[in-house]
């Protein structure tokens, strides 16, 4: 076993980022005398699976090959055949596989298989790399809610826009594209009514490659106070708008908003807003793996309030503007004593010209709500 071999089907299994929710990213590496014969990754969903193009790009018969694989091949039917059965059909030796598959349907019956047909197996190769190039599909698979990235920008003294309200730009325009990038590879991006009156957002993925796949919107608006003029309402996009919100908006309202062509879901309140667990569980009804929360301070205590957030962004730009009345990433009243700050775990660094971003994962074990 070599772990360059899956080092490199990691790498290609990236390359399906935004294409294959709510599939998992998963890529392939075949290899025989310690030289690689064919390679292939998961493109897109419904597409074939990476073992099946890693088979049709190989350059050589792959008879007593060896095969990398990021994640345990599925043996169950579902858009595409079972690759465990193309994989003893081939006359594949050896599998090398990162992590079992976390759907149940799968959930080591792929590797069971592979045994019972006299082929090798090794698994948990690189496993945290792999579990990490799949949190989205690993929460949305075990629980069907998606997995909720709470985003926020700020400058040095910790504003996200001056006592006037202007907040363009805080960050520079690499961290501005890594964001773009972001959209692209999640399923839903939400943000507040607040950010819709104030800024008038498009909610696209734009400054990367043309075909850049559009999240959907969800603007969360419990009394339905969106303009009908608002861009994300009247947008040529190749993704829905949904409004959520709550009895407390005008029926006739409601209608408008449709006849734009965006989807209205009337959800559940809590304290006379949406009521943000529900909301989520819903959108994974839905099919909606993922989300990136974009929107205000308010909606930013509302969603670690509420316990739905999985992944913490903070961009951090070199600058100061002051200002005691000025807004910061999260409102609410805030903790009391430093013993009840939400921590954050498995911490990365990034740097983005002059610009700084720290994410880090929300520690569910000792979660504790702020007060709001």
């Amino acid at each position: 076993m070599n772990i360059k071999f899956m080092e490199r089907a990691i790498d290609l299994a990236t390359r399906g980022s935004g294409y294959t929710n709510p599939n998992p990213l998963v890529g392939a590496v075949i290899v025989k005398n310690n030289k690689v014969i064919g390679e292939g990754y998961h493109k897109y969903y419904g597409g074939s699976h990476a073992e099946i193009n890693a088979f049709n790009n190989s350059t050589e018969q792959v008879e007593g090959a060896t095969m990398y694989v990021t994640l345990e091949p599925c043996s169950h039917y579902g858009k595409t055949p079972p690759c465990v059965k193309a994989i003893v059909d081939k006359g594949i030796r050896k599998v090398v596989i990162g992590m079992e598959d976390p759907n149940p349907v799968v959930a080591g019956r792929g590797i069971k298989f592979l045994k019972e047909n006299d082929i090798e197996v090794v698994s948990e190769v690189m496993v945290d790399e792999v579990k990490k190039l799949n949190e989205i599909f690993i929460k949305y698979i075990t629980t069907r809610k998606p997995f909720c990235i709470l985003k926020t920008a700020m400058t040095l003294d910790g504003k996200i826009a001056t006592i006037t309200g202007d907040s363009k730009w805080i960050t520079n325009k690499n961290s501005r594209k890594y964001v773009h990038e972001i959209r692209h590879r999640v399923s839903g991006i939400m943000v507040g009514i607040g950010t819709v009156l104030k800024d008038d957002p498009m909610l696209t993925t734009r400054f990367i490659q043309t075909e850049a796949r559009n999240p959907i919107r969800i603007i969360v608006d419990s009394k339905c106070r969106i303009p009908l003029d608002s861009k994300v309402l009247n947008i040529n996009s190749n993704s829905k708008t949904i409004v959520a919100t709550t009895k407390q908006a005008d029926n006739k309202k409601i209608e408008k908003i449709k006849e734009r062509g965006a989807e209205v879901l009337v959800v559940p309140m809590k304290d006379r807003r949406v009521d943000l667990n529900s909301l989520i569980g819903t959108l994974g009804e839905k099919g909606i793996d993922s989300v990136l929360i974009e929107g205000g301070s308010t909606l930013s205590s509302s969603a670690i309030n509420e316990d739905i957030v999985d992944k913490y962004m903070s961009f951090i730009a070199p600058k100061i503007i002051g200002g005691k009345n000025a807004k910061t990433p999260v409102a609410g009243k805030g903790c009391s004593v430093m013993k009840d700050a939400i921590i954050l775990k498995d911490l990365n660094i990034k740097r983005f010209g002059d610009d700084l971003m720290i994410e880090g994962y929300i520690r569910k074990d000792d979660y504790k709500c702020l007060p709001d």
